[in-house]
Order: C-alpha cells, then structure tokens, then sequence
C-alpha cells in the first residue's frame, strides 16, 4: 500500500485502477449531521433523558458496542442473518475484527489458519502482526473448490497442525472479483463440519453489487461454523472505520465450565486493544441504518446500480482496446465479476513494481500487482484492475492507456 501511494503521488495525472475505495460522489457531508440527529432522536424515543445521551456520546462506551440491536436488526431484514444482538462486537472496522477473531482462535503454534488465495491482505497482514502462519488454498479459474480446500486440510492434520478457520470472501471477493456458487456454498460448510473448522465470512461487497445476491453463508449457517465480518466502509462511509462480527459460537470456560459466546472472548481483547469503537462513528453508521429502516441494500441502491456500470464499461472498454482475437495473440485474459470493485487480469510479463512504475511513467495509467495477494507465492504475471472510483470517462481513457501499455510490455 505504501508503495502504490508513493506512485499515486509521484505521476498525480495517471488515472489510477488501484484503490478500493467508494466513490466521492456518493457523499453529501451534510448528511452526516442528519444521520447523528436521526439516532440521536432515536435515543430520545426509547426513553434516554438528555443527560444520558450526553453520557453515550461523550464517554466511554460498552466494549461490544452500543448499537448492536441497532446492526442486528439490519442484518435480520437485509441479510438474513437472525442472531442475538449478544452475538455482535462493533469493531473499529473490519480490520480490526479480523485481528480479534485471529487472536481469540488461535492459541498456540500447532493451530493453523487457511486463507483463500489470493487473498484480501488485510487477513494476512494481522497474522502477520500475530504470528500466525496461514496457509493458502489455491483459487482456480472456476473459483473456490471445496476438494482443494479439504486437501489442505488432510495436510495440515498429517503434519501435526489444527486447522482452525478458513477465511474467505465469497462475494466479489477482493482481489480476484470472483463469487463463490450456492452449490459451493452448501459444500464448504459441510467441509467444515465434517472436519470441526470455522469459517470467516468477509463480506464488504455484497449491498454495493447490482442484482439480488447470493445468500450469506452465516444465513445458511445452522451449526454455527461461519463467524461472520462485515463493515460499513462501502456502504455507508469508510471515514466512520466502523465494522463489526457476528461470532454466536458457544465457548466453554475450562476451569468454570461456564458456557458463553466466542462474541464475548472477543470482546475481552478488544478491551485491551481499543477498549471500545467511537460512540460518534457508532451514532453516525446507526443513523443511517435507522433512516433505512435497516436496509441497506435500498439505501445504497443507486451505488450498487453505479458500480455495476463501472464494472461493465470497463469490461466493455478492455473489450474494444484489446478484442478476443489481440488478446489471444498476446496471452492476455481477464475474469468478468458481476459485482464488487475488482476484476483480475492475467498479462504475458512480470507485472512486478518495476512495471508498475513503468506504467504509470510511460503510459499514464495505475494498477495493483496480484503478487502482493498470494500468500504462498504466485500472482506475478497478474494485476488487479479496481472500477470503484472512477468516472466513465476516465474509465474509457484508462483502458485504452493500460492497452498501449500492454501492448508495449509484451513487445519487450
């Protein structure tokens, strides 16, 4: 990330395919104000006199969050997802409820973590701070195939580790773009029975993609194996950091015996982590939530209609600069995600950091080495193309310098 950033402000007039970020357009900062006065008048109305809302704002806040009825209600009308509001952590984004759940899991060097490869590096990066090894489970060009991820099961057991988790992103995941089938859904979480694992969910795409999704493993989850990650980056705002994790596992106390949720352990690190989410993001994300009546899918409507038309211009563009038939001759192939932010693009070079700068010197153009994703080696001759946060225009632009330096690279 640091090197990509050094790039954006070295060539400011490349247009860049590298951020995954919402798109600006989408925020009015007025409506912030609105968004606090909505659950602030919330508060009012379930009987808080005006010395305890004082107090909710400007204090320290509960550890597992004060707007988990608030969360939890959305996900029962949105997602599916029906769960006690006991079995949520509001967390300082998705971010850090993976380094919660990471910690809590594992507890010692033979526990091992798979990861879906490539891999969203974010996951990667806190066991990286934890030191956690993971393990990659090889995508393929059809997506997850749950006998790859079961093979690496059985070799994770014969060599002495516990596999504990596997971590995922099964909806326009970040940053393949692929989404992983309902058939291979009902498959991963028998996998995950048959061999006592879990199975983190990550799920920031799905309410920003156009078209009805698939459903969440946690809303097809009936034996409690999917701790679910979700975040409120792209759908409401990412300035608010705020996410959060459904993990409704019983967890038993060995010298008590006393039975609580996994939902609590995390709480208890987060109390030496971050002691607890800010009560201001907390108001402004569960105003929005309250003015939608939970649903975020119709707030965010329109930036799920706008971001499949990113995602098809630029599929549409890729297609006019470089036709079927160029393509072929040069090696180059891209997947068509229906959804999400990103899209990966196999080239006939080494797209490594020096043809990245390359790019952005010469033809005018940013994108994100795939390299960085593979937790286990691999990706070099892939990039990863993000459609989120331009304009068509600059889309169209974009496409055809990315081609010219295709074209250029696989000249050399």
């Amino acid at each position: 990330m640091n090197f990509l950033n050094e790039v954006t402000l070295r060539y400011p007039e490349a247009i860049s395919f590298a951020p995954g970020r919402p798109y600006d357009g989408f925020f009015d900062t007025e409506q912030i104000f609105a968004y606090l006065r909505r659950y602030l008048d919330h508060e009012a109305e379930q009987g808080r006199s005006p010395e305890q809302i004082r107090t909710l704002m400007y204090q320290y806040g509960p550890t597992a969050g004060q707007v988990r009825e608030i969360i939890a209600d959305s996900l029962r009308v949105d997602e599916q997802i029906d769960v006690p509001a006991e079995s949520l952590v509001v967390t300082v984004g998705a971010q850090e409820a993976m380094l919660l759940v990471l910690r809590a899991l594992v507890t010692g060097p033979e526990d091992a973590i798979l990861v879906s490869s490539p891999c969203f590096m974010g996951i990667t990066g806190a066991a990286r701070l934890l030191d956690i090894p993971v393990t990659p489970v090889e995508e393929g060009e059809d997506g997850f195939s749950v006998a790859v991820l079961e093979a690496a099961i059985e070799r994770e057991k014969a060599g002495g580790r516990r596999p504990r988790a596997f971590y995922v992103i099964p909806d326009h995941s970040n940053p393949s773009g692929s989404t992983m089938g309902l058939r291979a859904r009902a498959e991963l979480l028998d996998c995950a029975a048959r061999h006592d694992i879990l199975v983190i969910e990550d799920s920031p795409y799905r309410l920003v993609s156009p078209g009805a999704p698939l459903p969440t493993l946690k809303s097809l989850d009936r034996a409690r194996r999917v701790v679910h990650i979700g975040s409120f980056a792209k759908t409401v705002f990412p300035g608010a950091r705020l996410g959060f994790v459904v993990a409704d596992q019983p967890v038993v106390d060995g010298p008590t015996g006393r039975t609580t949720l996994l939902a609590d352990e995390l709480a208890k690190i987060k109390s030496m982590v971050t002691v607890n989410t800010p009560a201001l993001s907390q108001a402004a994300v569960a105003g929005a939530l309250l003015a939608a009546n939970g649903r975020l899918s119709e707030l965010n409507a329109k930036p799920a209609a706008h971001y499949g038309e990113a995602m098809q211009s630029t599929l549409r563009h890729l297609d006019t600069c470089l036709p079927a038939e160029r393509r072929a001759a040069l090696g180059v192939r891209w997947n068509e995600p229906t959804g999400g932010f990103f899209l990966g693009m196999r080239v006939p070079f080494p797209a490594d950091n020096a043809a990245l700068t390359r790019s952005a010197e010469n033809f005018g153009v940013i994108w994100t080495p795939m390299q960085y994703f593979y937790p286990g080696g691999g990706g070099l001759r892939e990039i990863r193309l993000s459609v989120s946060y331009l304009t068509n225009a600059e889309i169209a632009e974009g496409a055809a310098r990315l081609a010219r330096f295709i074209e250029a690279e696989s000249e050399q």
